[in-house]
């Protein structure tokens, strides 16, 4: 009779009797009691499709198989490939010029630009440090303020980026966010031109969307809804995408922001909770919820996308395709927050219009407050040296989950890992256990949530599940 030998693995309890098992691989088995107690004491005593199928997700191995050994080694460097592969992300604020006065916003904004966008000299040595990045698929995304505002500087930019890549030959995509309230027709044209993709905000219905971004004399919602009607017509109907933030005045209404979702003809929507960052802390009491206030929100307006979607309606929820590309592709589709280590810094670098570089738009956000503390360089740098500076180093060793408490005993840790900049915004340090953290509760809940409804095993969800799962689905 073969000998087993136990790998490591980690486990997390949904119910009283039903238990999530997550091999290093990423692989996962739900386990009654009894059946987790033989698995660790007495494994051949369970039976043999069960013990198949604990075998084939790395909890299980017969003594002496290296094989086996390198077939989970290749699975774990697949699961890290994207993340250790060199930035791929690369955000340039160009300017904070910007028309709205939004409850929500993180960063100082300015109605002219003086002293607040990007001198050209500055802009020409970040499209050259972009190319120092040995990652051959780069997605360029410009933020400010609004970028549109600055169209000059847009369009240099990607036209200086497209030169280099001539020679270069990478895998360019360019991201523009914006309200669209200054779309125009020279503009739509150069971006159909250049399969620039457009990204905007929609908080839900006009009350709520109004409510939340508060637009210098005008109806944001009907200039809103006026440009991302422009985009489709003269650009392409998928060429813009929109993202929600979750306020105060979201909870109550997750089935009419869904709806809306669902009237302006997106297939996705992405139910993101609010982030507490620079200048949006000067009024959180207004603004901000519970978790749990989140969570019951969230619950919500999933059952409101799944009823769209048994009507023949598909939208998806873009945390939901995050969450289940995790757990059930074996390829990661590189979502930023959710790695280990942290993908600020090695996947994603911002460059700002102050002419510094940082490792998320949320640090650079902390600058606005008079922070400076997470700044990994100065814009001419090398990439190089922006990569092995001292806090580059200290974001990767407070990410990492093995070390990190709160993480190293928990049974997600495959699919997730600590966010060190929303440990040092809430705490003043990196190093703070996860558990203390938002991002921690709000994933952890996430993954609960996600498994008892794959445990569930219904044909629809599954269907539904596996097809948000794939990584092409997040790009």
């Amino acid at each position: 009779m073969y000998k087993l030998e136990l790998f490591p693995f980690g486990f997390h309890r949904l119910s009283p009797n039903k238990i999530v098992a997550i091999s290093e691989s990423g692989d996962y088995i739900f386990l009654t009691q009894e059946e987790l107690y033989l698995l660790v004491h007495q494994p051949s005593k369970l039976n043999n499709e069960l013990l198949a199928d604990l075998k084939s997700k790395y909890f299980l191995g017969e003594i002496n198989q290296p094989g086996l050994t390198r077939l989970l080694a290749s699975r774990i460097a697949e699961k890290k490939e994207t993340i250790l592969s060199g930035p791929s992300l690369h955000i340039i604020v160009t300017t904070l010029q910007c028309t709205h006065s939004c409850r929500y916003c993180q960063v100082s904004r300015s109605l002219d630009d003086k002293g607040f966008s990007m001198p050209i000299e500055l802009l020409d040595k970040v499209c050259e440090t972009i190319f120092e990045s040995p990652s051959q698929t780069l997605a360029v995304e410009f933020q400010g303020g609004d970028p549109l505002l600055r169209f000059d500087l847009l369009k240099h930019a990607i036209e200086r980026i497209n030169i280099i890549n001539k020679i270069e030959k990478r895998n360019v995509r360019f991201i523009v966010a914006s309200t669209l309230h200054q779309l125009n027709d020279e503009m739509c044209a150069f971006f159909k031109n250049n399969n620039v993709i457009l990204s905007t905000s929609l908080d839900g219905p006009k009350g709520i969307h109004n409510s939340n971004r508060i637009h210098y004399g005008n109806d944001s919602y009907e200039f809103t809804v006026k440009g991302l009607d422009m985009a489709r017509r003269k650009i392409g109907y998928d060429s813009v995408s929109a993202l929600m933030t979750t306020t105060r005045q979201s909870l109550q209404s997750p089935e009419d922001v869904v709806d809306e979702y669902v009237t302006q003809g997106f297939n996705e929507i992405f139910l993101r909770p609010l982030s507490l960052y620079g200048f949006a802390l000067r009024n959180p009491t207004k603004i901000s919820y519970s978790v749990k206030e989140f969570t019951d929100f969230y619950r919500r307006a999933f059952d409101r996308i799944l009823f769209w979607n048994n009507k023949g309606i598909q939208i998806r929820e873009v945390t939901a395709s995050i969450i289940l590309n995790k757990i059930l592709s074996t390829f990661d589709a590189g979502y930023v927050d959710l790695q280990n280590p942290s993908g600020f810094g090695l996947a994603v670098l911002v460059y700002n219009y102050d002419g510094y570089i940082y490792p998320s738009d949320e640090a650079r956000m902390l600058t606005e407050t008079g922070d400076n503390s997470l700044r990994l360089g100065k814009i001419g740098d090398s990439l190089n040296s922006i990569l092995s500076s001292n806090l580059a180093k200290r974001i990767i060793k407070s990410s990492l989950a093995k070390f990190i408490p709160g993480c190293m005993d928990c049974a997600f840790n495959k699919y997730c890992g600590p966010d060190p900049i929303n440990a040092f915004s809430q705490f003043g340090f990196m190093e703070a256990p996860a558990f203390w953290t938002k991002h921690c509760i709000i994933n952890t809940w996430m993954f609960e949530f996600f498994f008892a409804l794959l445990e569930k095993n219904e044909p629809e969800f599954i269907a539904l599940a596996n097809a948000w799962a794939k990584p092409n689905h997040l790009h």
